[in-house]
C-alpha cells in the first residue's frame, strides 16, 4: 500500500505549541530502566497483541535495548508470549535459541555474529537478556519455553551450511543433490556482493532455479522429514528459505534501493508469520528491529518513494492486534561507524534539529515518557499527524551530513501506535572476543 505524502517532502515545519502543550499533558513518565519491573508494568496495555514490535532510533543505544528487554520480560512472564525475533540473521538467532531453550549445540560452520556490525548484538545488555531467557526457560516443559529467533536474510554461507548439516543426518542421498544445486553459489558465499555484480553483466537463472528446487525439495518431503524431529526440519526449511531470498536479494541489489529493501522487508516479515504458525495458534511475538522497519512505512518517506517494511505487512495482516511502538532519543553517544565494515566509534548524537518530533519531545520537558494515542487520546493523534521531521540512525552516523544522511518525513500518529521516549541515552556497551566471565563453553557470543 502506498500512500501519497500529505506535505512537500522537502519542506521545513515548525513545532505547534498546542503539540508540545498536549505532549506534555498526555506523555506518561517512566520509571528508571533500573527498575525493570515498574518499567515493564507500563506496558501491559499491549498484553492482548499477537505481535509488539520494539523499534529503536539507532542501532547503538544502551537504553532502547535495555526498555526493550524490560518489555520484553513483562510480555513473556505476565502475558504468554512466547517468540522474540530480531533483526539479525537466522543462523545467528539459532545459537541463542538453542541456548536459551537448553538444546544441545549444534556444529557451526563460523562464529556468531561476527558480521558488521558486530556491536549490534554482541553486547552487554543483549547477553543479560539471553541470561535471563535462559534462566527463564529452564524450569519449563519444551512446548511453553520462549524461542529467539533471527529474520533477516544475510546468512547465505551458513544457511547453505545448515540445510546441508541437516541432509546429510536424515537423508544423505538428498544431501549429494543439494550439493550439487548450491555448487553454483559456492564461489560467491564468502562474498556474496560480489554475485550482485556479476548478476549484474550476466544471467544467473540457473542458480535461482537451483535454490527454489532445493527449497521445493524439503517443503516436498517435510512429513517425511518430520518423524526425525520437526524443530530440525523447521530450521533447515528456514535456512533453505534464506539461501532462496539472498540469491534474489544479492542477484538485484544493484538494481535499486526500492527493490532490495522491499524484498529484505517481505522475507523478514514471512519469516515472522512461519514463526507464528510453528508454534501454534496460542503463539504471541516479539520484534526488536528499528523504528525504519518496525513502524508503518506508509506513513513516512519510505512509503511514498514505493518502500514497504514489517510494520506496514504486520498491520495489514494483523490489524489492531499488531502494535508498532517507536524507541527515540535527542542528545548522548552512541556506538556506530562512519563508513560501511567501518570500525565502531563512540560517538556524540547531536540535538535533534528544531523542526523534528525529537525537538517537540525535547519541548515537552519530561525526561522519559510512553506516549500511546491509540484510544481517547483523538487531540493528541491529530497535532502527531502534522509533518515532521523524524531522526534515524543506523549502523553508520556521519553527523557532518545529519540532515541529508539521517532524517526524513513522518507523520507520526500513522507511523506507530506510541512512542518511548529518552530524552538523553548512551552507547551499549560491546562485548569482546573473550566468554563473559562464568558463562559455559556454549554461550551463543563466544568465539
Amino acid at each position: 500500500m502506498i500512500v501519497e505524502p500529505p506535505f512537500h517532502a522537502t519542506g521545513s515545519h515548525k513545532i505547534p505549541e498546542a503539540l508540545v502543550t498536549a505532549l506534555r499533558e498526555q506523555s506518561e513518565p517512566l520509571p528508571p530502566l533500573e527498575e525493570p519491573e515498574s518499567f515493564g508494568a507500563f506496558f501491559d496495555r499491549f498484553a492482548d497483541a499477537r505481535v509488539v514490535l520494539l523499534g529503536e532510533a539507532t542501532h547503538g543505544t544502551s537504553e532502547f535495548y535495555r526498555a526493550r528487554a524490560a518489555i520484553t520480560r513483562r510480555l513473556i512472564e505476565h502475558h504468554g508470549f512466547t517468540i522474540v525475533a530480531v533483526e539479525a540473521d537466522w543462523p545467528d538467532g539459532s545459537r541463542i535459541d538453542d541456548y536459551v531453550r537448553h538444546h544441545a549445540p549444534r556444529p557451526w560452520r563460523n562464529p556468531s555474529f561476527t558480521r558488521f556490525p558486530t556491536w549490534m548484538w554482541r553486547n552487554e545488555e543483549v547477553a543479560a537478556f539471553v541470561r535471563w531467557l535462559h534462566h527463564h526457560n529452564e524450569p519449563l516443559p519444551g512446548e511453553r519455553r520462549v524461542s529467539f529467533h533471527g529474520l533477516d536474510i544475510y546468512s547465505l554461507d551458513e544457511s547453505i551450511h545448515a540445510v546441508l548439516a541437516y541432509l546429510d543426518k536424515v537423508d544423505p542421498e538428498a544431501a549429494a543433490s543439494a550439493r550439487q544445486r548450491y555448487a553454483r553459489l559456492v564461489q560467491w558465499q564468502h562474498n556474496p556482493a560480489l554475485y550482485g555484480r556479476a548478476a549484474g553483466r550476466q544471467t544467473h537463472s540457473a542458480s535461482e532455479d537451483a535454490v527454489v528446487a532445493q527449497l521445493r525439495d524439503l517443503l516436498r518431503n517435510r512429513l517425511r522429514y518430520l518423524q526425525h524431529d520437526g524443530e530440525a526440519w523447521f530450521d533447515a526449511a528456514q535456512n533453505a528459505r534464506i539461501v532462496r531470498a539472498a540469491e534474489q536479494y544479492y542477484r538485484i541489489m544493484y538494481r535499486g534501493a526500492n527493490e532490495s529493501w522491499n524484498l529484505r522487508d517481505r522475507h523478514m516479515f514471512g519469516t515472522l508469520q512461519a514463526l507464528l504458525a510453528h508454534r501454534g495458534d496460542a503463539a504471541k511475538a516479539v520484534v526488536w528491529a528499528h523504528n525504519s522497519h518496525v513502524g508503518n512505512a506508509a506513513a513516512t518517506t519510505m512509503g511514498w518513494e514505493g518502500q514497504f517494511n514489517i510494520g506496514e505487512l504486520c498491520r495489514m495482516a494483523h490489524g489492531d492486534e499488531a502494535i508498532l511502538l517507536g524507541f527515540s532519543t535527542d542528545r548522548g553517544t552512541v556506538a556506530a561507524a562512519s563508513d560501511w565494515d567501518g570500525e565502531l566509534e563512540i560517538k556524540t548524537v547531536r540535538p535533534a534539529r528544531p523542526d523534528s518530533y525529537e525537538h517537540a519531545f525535547v519541548r515537552a520537558g519530561l525526561p522519559r515518557t510512553l506516549t500511546d494515542w491509540r484510544h481517547g487520546r483523538s487531540t493528541l493523534r491529530g497535532h502527531l499527524r502534522a509533518p515532521l521531521r523524524e531522526r534515524a540512525i543506523g549502523v553508520i552516523y556521519r553527523p557532518e551530513s545529519e540532515l541529508s544522511s539521517h532524517y526524513f518525513e513522518s507523520s507520526l500518529a500513522e507511523q506507530f501506535d506510541a512512542w518511548v521516549w529518552f530524552e538523553q541515552t548512551r552507547a551499549v556497551t560491546p562485548l569482546g572476543h573473550a566468554h563473559p566471565q562464568g558463562i559455559p563453553e556454549t554461550w551463543p557470543f563466544g568465539l
